[in-house]
C-alpha cells in the first residue's frame, strides 16, 4: 500500500511538471519577458542578502565577510541600549503614523471626488494637475521646500503677513513635520488616485441605475456602491503601506533635516546612513537597518493577519 501510495506521488509529481513544460512552451513568449525581471530580483533584491552576515560580524573591508570577526548580537545590544534608539523608533514609527493618517485617505477622497465628476474636460484636467507632483524629483522637491522655508522665502512671506517674524522653517521643530506630511500628500495624492479610479471604473453602472430606482442619491449611491467596491483594494494598499512603517521616507528626511532638528527628524534610515555610510561602520548600519527589517515584516505580517481574520481580504 506505501509502495503504491509512493508511485502515484511520483506520477503526479511528473504530470505537474510535464503541464508545466507544456504551458511553458505554449507560452514562451510570456515567459521570456518575465526573465529580465527575475533576473533584477535575483542580482539587486537577492544576492545582496548575503550581505546581512555582516551585523553579527566586525567587518572590516580588507578582512571580508567571511574573514571578519563574529561579535553576534553585540551590534544590536548597542543600538538598542543606546541614546539614540528611542529617539530614532519615536521619530519613525510618529512620522509613518502621521503619513497613514493624514495622506493615505487622500487618494481615495481624490478618487470618490473625480468619480462623481461629469464634465470629461474639466475632470482630466483636475487629473493631469493633480498628477504633475509625482513627476517632479524628490530632490527638486526638498531643494523647493528648503528654498520655501528660508528667513527669505515663502513661508516668512506669508507668515509676515500674519506678524509673524522671518525665520528658517526647517530649523524650528514644531515646524518639520507639518512641512514632511504636507509635501508628502502633496506629491502623492494625485499619481496614487489612479488605482483607485482604474477600480471604479469597472463598477458595473447597471449597479447605480438600480440604486437611482430605487430612490438613492448621489450620496447613497457613493457610500453603498462606490465605496464598497474600494474596499479590497483600499485594504491591500493599506497592509502594503503598512509594512513599509518602518522605512518609509529615508531619502526625503536625508534631504531635509539639519543637526537642529535631529530631535524629531533623525528616522533609523538617517541614521543608518549617517552610522553606517558617513562613519563607515558598516556591521553597526547593517544591524540596525536589519533590526528594521524584522519590525517591518512584523508589522506586515500582523496587519495581514488582522486583515485576513477581520475583513476577509489579504495579500496571502
Amino acid at each position: 500500500m506505501t509502495s503504491q501510495n509512493v508511485l502515484a506521488g511520483k506520477k503526479r509529481d511528473m504530470s505537474y511538471f510535464t503541464r508545466l513544460w507544456e504551458n511553458i512552451r505554449q507560452n514562451k513568449l510570456v515567459y521570456l519577458m518575465w526573465v529580465p525581471v527575475f533576473v533584477y530580483y535575483a542580482i539587486f533584491h537577492y544576492a545582496p542578502m548575503a550581505g546581512i552576515v555582516i551585523a553579527f560580524k566586525d567587518y572590516k573591508p580588507f578582512k571580508g565577510m567571511l574573514g571578519s570577526n563574529w561579535v553576534g548580537f553585540r551590534w544590536f545590544v548597542d543600538f538598542l541600549t543606546g541614546p539614540y534608539a528611542w529617539r530614532t523608533i519615536r521619530n519613525t514609527l510618529l512620522i509613518n503614523v502621521l503619513q497613514v493618517t493624514l495622506c493615505f485617505w487622500n487618494p481615495i477622497l481624490l478618487a470618490l471626488l473625480l468619480n462623481e465628476v461629469k464634465n470629461k474636460v474639466f475632470k482630466r484636467t483636475i487629473q493631469t494637475i493633480s498628477y504633475m507632483p509625482h513627476f517632479v524629483s524628490l530632490v527638486v522637491m526638498c531643494g523647493l521646500i528648503q528654498t520655501f522655508s528660508r528667513s527669505t522665502g515663502l513661508f516668512s512671506a506669508i507668515g509676515a503677513l500674519f506678524g509673524a517674524e522671518p525665520q528658517n522653517y526647517l530649523s524650528i521643530m514644531d515646524a518639520y513635520r507639518p512641512i514632511y506630511i504636507i509635501s508628502h500628500s502633496w506629491k502623492v495624492m494625485g499619481w496614487g488616485s489612479i488605482i483607485y479610479l482604474a477600480t471604479l471604473s469597472s463598477v458595473d453602472p447597471n449597479l447605480y441605475e438600480a440604486a437611482a430606482c430605487e430612490g438613492a442619491g448621489r450620496f447613497r449611491q457613493m457610500w453603498h456602491i462606490t465605496l464598497p467596491s474600494l474596499v479590497p483594494v483600499i485594504v491591500i494598499q493599506l497592509i502594503m503601506r503598512l509594512g513599509r512603517m518602518m522605512s518609509e521616507g529615508a531619502e526625503k528626511t536625508i534631504l531635509l533635516y539639519n543637526p537642529a532638528i535631529y530631535e524629531v527628524s533623525d528616522i533609523i534610515s538617517s541614521f543608518v546612513y549617517r552610522r553606517g555610510l558617513m562613519e563607515l561602520n558598516y556591521s553597526y548600519g547593517a544591524a540596525v537597518d536589519l533590526f528594521n527589517v524584522v519590525v517591518n515584516v512584523t508589522i506586515l505580517t500582523t496587519a495581514n493577519w488582522a486583515s485576513r481574520t477581520f475583513i476577509k481580504e489579504s495579500l496571502w
